[in-house]
């Protein structure tokens, strides 16, 4: 069996630092995040930055090259950068990391959602905020629509192409993969795509064994065998989702960006405590994890 990539997503931009005292924020904490969950196994780190001081996602390159260059020092892990960023930016401060940075590997949002966190402080029960901006930031994504238009989607893959960075197409629902395929024959996207399947969104495809399937065979009605794939999954489904992609022959995705949770009332601490996990996991079911070197022979990185 082909060895499996692991993805630790460090802190994203959904969750709020109320939610979680764990959550790294800092350049300094996202950076230890990051190292510690390569030494735990992880292959791959995706990164988000966050303003120092109040832990609001920013698209401060300052801040970002801060964190790259924390990370590069200390470890050879591969470094994935969004340019998803944070909810309500601009097209253009999100792709800026790639021309500015030139990570190896970069997120590619595949399409438009409604991307819904409105409901987040009901579930968690949250009536008292670190931050000013915690609330008013969850409560404008009932009217909020994560925008990837076909105008970005040619644009995006140019511009990484440019400067060396993969694109990782994060597909939040079947369309995406129509989106990608047409990229694909017009030539703005080569073959074989590395496509993030990401389950659990509010406005997205629910997270279920029969979803992942459907994508999967969709994937592969699209770009036959000539594609690599990945699943990550929301709160409470991350593992359950991400051992169903270890089965199905898939690389996965954890880390506190998409589950402030180790188990069931357990908070995680770190994504270290997470990455430990799904590896274990794999073992269990003889599947080995590849190293970064592995990782970027795998997606055909250009190295760092």
């Amino acid at each position: 069996m082909a060895k499996r990539i692991v993805t630790a997503a460090i802190t994203g931009a959904i969750h709020t630092p109320t939610m979680s005292p764990y959550l790294p924020i800092t350049p300094a904490e996202i950076a230890d995040h990051a190292v510690g969950a390569w030494e735990a196994g992880a292959a791959v780190v995706h990164i988000h930055p966050r303003d120092p001081e109040t832990g609001k996602p920013t698209s401060d390159m300052d801040i970002f090259g801060d964190i790259i260059e924390r990370i590069r020092s200390r470890c050879d892990v591969v470094i994935c950068a969004t340019t998803g960023g944070g909810l309500g930016m601009s097209v253009e401060e999100r792709v800026k990391v790639v021309p500015t940075h030139k990570p190896e590997l970069a997120s590619f949002n595949a399409g438009s959602i409604n991307f819904g966190l409105f409901d987040l402080p009901e579930r968690m029960k949250i009536t008292e905020w670190k931050h000013d901006w915690e609330l008013p930031y969850l409560q404008m994504t009932k009217d909020f629509i994560f925008r990837n238009t076909f105008q970005s989607l040619e644009e995006f893959p140019q511009i990484f192409a440019k400067h060396g960075t993969k694109p990782e197409a994060e597909v939040y629902d079947s369309g995406m993969l129509n989106n990608l395929a047409y990229l694909v024959n017009k030539g703005v996207m080569q073959k074989p795509v590395y496509v993030q399947f990401v389950l659990g969104i509010m406005g997205a495809m629910p997270a279920s064994v029969e979803n992942l399937l459907f994508l999967l065979q969709t994937a592969q009605r699209s770009f036959g065998e000539d594609f690599i794939w990945s699943v990550c999954a929301a709160g409470r489904f991350q593992m359950p989702m991400c051992t169903a992609g270890l089965l199905l022959g898939g690389n996965i995705r954890v880390g506190m960006e998409d589950s402030l949770w180790l188990d069931k009332g357990v908070p995680a601490k770190t994504s270290a405590e997470q990455v430990a996990k799904i590896i274990r996991i794999a073992k269990e079911l003889n599947i080995e994890t590849a190293t970064p070197a592995e990782a970027r022979q795998i997606l055909g990185l250009r190295g760092s």
